[in-house]
C-alpha cells in the first residue's frame, strides 16, 4: 500500500475511494486533492483540450476544475462517479469559455466596423489615426452611462455579456439591450465617417 503524506495533513492512502478522498478534501486535507489530481487530471485535461483546442486554455481549465472541486461541495457521490462529475464539469466550463470567446470576437468585429481605414481619398480620409480615436471617444461620451460601461467592458476588458451581467448584477437581456443600443448610437454618431469610408 502506497502512503502519501504532506506536511501535517493526516496520512492519505492511494487506495482510498474517490468519495473518501473528496470528504477528506472538504475537511481541508490537501494531500487528498493531490491523489485525486493524479487519478483524473489526464482525463480532465483531455476533455478540455478536445473542446478548447488550446494547450494553455486546457491547462488553465484543468486547474479551474480541480479548484472548483476543492472549493465547493457540488459533487454528490450518491449521484454518480467522480470521473463522470469531473468530465461533465469540464465540458460545461469548456462550453462557457467557447461562448465567451465567440462573444469577444463578435464585439471585436463590430468595433472594427467603426474604425476608419487609413487609405482615404477624400479630405476626411486625411484624418490621422489619433484624430479618428478622438472622434470615437467623443461619440462614446454621448452614450448613456450604462451603454458606455458595457461597451468598454466588452471591448477594452474582453468580458463576455454573461460576465458583464454578473459583474453589474443585471439580467443578461439588459446587457444585450444596452450593448445593441450603444452600438446603434455610435454608428449614427459616426455615420459621416462611415459614409466617407464607402465613397
Amino acid at each position: 500500500m502506497t502512503l502519501i503524506e504532506k506536511d501535517s495533513d493526516p496520512i492519505v492512502t492511494a487506495s482510498e475511494s474517490d468519495s473518501d478522498l473528496v470528504y477528506r478534501l472538504w475537511e481541508g486535507n490537501l494531500t487528498a486533492l493531490g491523489v485525486i489530481y493524479d487519478r483524473y487530471s489526464s482525463v480532465v485535461y483531455g476533455v478540455a483540450l478536445k473542446g478548447l483546442r488550446s494547450v494553455s486554455e486546457a491547462e488553465d481549465l484543468t486547474q479551474e476544475v480541480f479548484c472548483k472541486l476543492a472549493r465547493s461541495r457540488s459533487y454528490d457521490p450518491q449521484r454518480g462517479s467522480l470521473a463522470k462529475y469531473l468530465t461533465v464539469l469540464t465540458r460545461s466550463r469548456a462550453i462557457d469559455r467557447l461562448r465567451s470567446r465567440a462573444t469577444r470576437q463578435k464585439y471585436a468585429d463590430k468595433w472594427q466596423q467603426l474604425q476608419v481605414p487609413s487609405d482615404f481619398k477624400t479630405p476626411m480620409h486625411q484624418v490621422t489615426q489619433q484624430e479618428r480615436h478622438v472622434l470615437v471617444r467623443e461619440a462614446m461620451s454621448t452614450l448613456k452611462d450604462r451603454q458606455r460601461e458595457v461597451l468598454e467592458m466588452s471591448y477594452y476588458e474582453g468580458q463576455s455579456q454573461s460576465e458583464i451581467a454578473d459583474r453589474l448584477g443585471v439580467p443578461l437581456g439588459t446587457v444585450k439591450s444596452w450593448a445593441r443600443r450603444g452600438l446603434l448610437h455610435l454608428r449614427e454618431q459616426l455615420r459621416h465617417v462611415l459614409e466617407e469610408e464607402k465613397s
